[in-house]
């Protein structure tokens, strides 16, 4: 998908409790500038949202990314969007994380 100057994308996982008992789970939202004018973070944190499933249920949880979501301060300390290339990973931690691709225009 591609983030136009002046829409956000929704980012959207289904999570399924496969256990035998009821429990929460903090579904996590990490993004990483693939190309930056500085050196960026491999896995910043963006989002979070807890939920609580049944066992055997699933629910489905969305993230709304904007151009704000991808901002940074740049060498000269301005806030800055770059356009470029953006990972979007969504999961229950930042090493078991679904990941999708991003365009920045």
């Amino acid at each position: 998908p591609t983030l136009e100057k002046d829409g956000p994308v929704t980012a959207v996982v289904t999570v399924t409790n496969t256990g035998k008992h009821d429990g929460a789970e903090v579904v996590q939202l990490y993004i990483r500038d693939l190309v930056g004018s500085i050196t960026r973070p491999v896995r910043e944190l963006k989002g979070f949202n807890k939920i609580f499933l049944r066992a055997g249920e699933s629910k489905t949880v969305s993230f709304t990314i904007t151009r704000d979501l991808l901002r940074f301060y740049d060498y000269d300390l301005n806030y800055v969007a770059e356009p470029g290339d953006f990972d979007i990973m969504i999961g229950g931690n930042s090493q078991a994380v679904k990941t999708a691709k991003l365009t920045l225009k």
